[in-house]
């Protein structure tokens, strides 16, 4: 007969482990309530006469008890009832405090292999990330689940964050945040009425939803055509002069995205988990804007990647869609360009707005972190056979 562990393992059934354990007991109570070997005996036959060949560590002792109580062993049952769960909560002990002394003295504390400056917030945070996998382990997770992890059956993802109220990834509704205003830690933020100053709130907006989430941001640049547009609309001056303005408003409000971004830090040492969507719309009232600022971006991209200063992040992910799939389109400098920049690094990611479009009817969206999909489901009408 094999018993199963609590941790999932198997190992073979040993009848003196039991005698081990009512004994145990048996020392806790007077003589008068103890088990006789005949009594342990009696136990030890009926757990085996059973005939399983596998059996759970906690049937057995659910046996245990039910015999005692049985043999009127009322008292001695009792004392095993309280060993049995004093051994519960040893299990469920913080086991922990190792690995918190050793964030404190700053022992092999690595990010992506590289070490990390163990700041007093990052080195808190990474304390709170261990006590959440702690609790979670021990505590919140049902009990199948949590020995499925711990045998190795399961991964359960993002335990050092699941006591906390933060969601995992998110598609950030700029455009709304921008157009109606926003509220950042209490403070009303209103519409932006330049290009710049919409490139500095939506800065603000990224740094401010950190501290709820623990994966990736997915921007639509596209948010920011309407306030380039309004930059242009509030300049007065002669065309060309207005044209040089705006040109260098655009390059600026860029390079604010581009600093504020690449030293944007969440509290465990990282650079935060960024992914800018370019995609031009055939119906955007600002198209043209819009093109400007994926040509600023790339333009961007290129010069630091040509000046081996690879940005962490934004990730980019560009759509390529019938006018600018290099089959003589308006748009197709803004594909040349985007072929330049991967030529040169990792980013931009190409999508196909076709292909999505034949597996999410009209919808353009951007993946999941960069590459990944969800699968669709395809609902298949079914005819009832009679």
């Amino acid at each position: 007969m094999k018993v199963i562990k609590r941790d999932g393992r198997e190992v073979c059934y040993d009848r003196t482990k039991i005698q081990i354990a009512i004994e145990k007991a048996n020392k806790e109570v007077k003589t008068s309530e103890r088990a006789d070997k005949k009594d342990i005996d009696t136990i030890i036959e009926f757990i085996e006469e059973l005939g399983k060949k596998r059996i759970l560590v906690e049937d057995i002792q659910d046996i245990i008890e039910e015999k005692l109580m049985e043999l009127k062993k009322y008292e001695l049952a009792k004392k095993y009832i309280v060993y049995r769960y004093t051994r519960a909560l040893v299990r469920k002990q913080n086991t922990t405090d190792e690995t918190l002394l050793g964030i404190i003295r700053n022992d092999n504390m690595e990010n992506n292999n590289l070490a990390i400056e163990m700041t007093a917030a990052i080195q808190r945070n990474y304390m709170a990330g261990e006590v959440s996998i702690d609790l979670t382990r021990r505590l919140l997770l049902p009990e199948k689940i949590a020995k499925s992890v711990e045998a190795g059956v399961l991964y359960f993802h993002n335990a050092d964050y699941f006591v906390h109220p933060v969601i995992h990834s998110c598609v950030m509704n700029i455009a709304d945040m921008l157009e109606k205003g926003t509220c950042i830690n209490g403070k009303v933020i209103e519409s932006p009425k330049s290009f710049e100053v919409a490139c500095i709130v939506l800065t603000q907006i990224i740094m401010a939803s950190i501290s709820n989430q623990s994966g990736e941001q997915i921007i639509d640049i596209s948010a920011l055509g309407k306030y380039l547009k309004k930059s242009y609309e509030k300049m007065n001056e002669g065309e060309d002069i207005t044209q040089n303005r705006l040109t260098q408003e655009l390059k600026s409000g860029i390079q604010i995205i581009q600093y504020q971004l690449n030293t944007l830090m969440e509290i465990n040492g990282r650079t935060k988990d960024l992914t800018f969507f370019l995609y031009l719309r055939e119906d955007d009232l600002y198209i043209n804007e819009n093109a400007k600022i994926i040509e600023e971006i790339l333009k961007t991209q290129y010069e630091e990647l040509k000046n081996n200063s690879k940005p962490a992040f934004p990730k980019l992910v560009y759509v390529l869609d019938d006018f600018n799939s290099l089959n003589g389109g308006k748009y197709d400098y803004l594909t040349n360009l985007a072929i330049k920049c991967a030529q040169e690094g990792h980013s931009p990611y190409f999508i196909s707005a076709n292909k999505m479009r034949e597996n999410f009817g009209e919808h353009v969206f951007c993946p999941y972190r960069k590459w990944k999909f969800f699968r669709v489901y395809k609902r298949q009408e079914r005819k009832l056979q009679i």
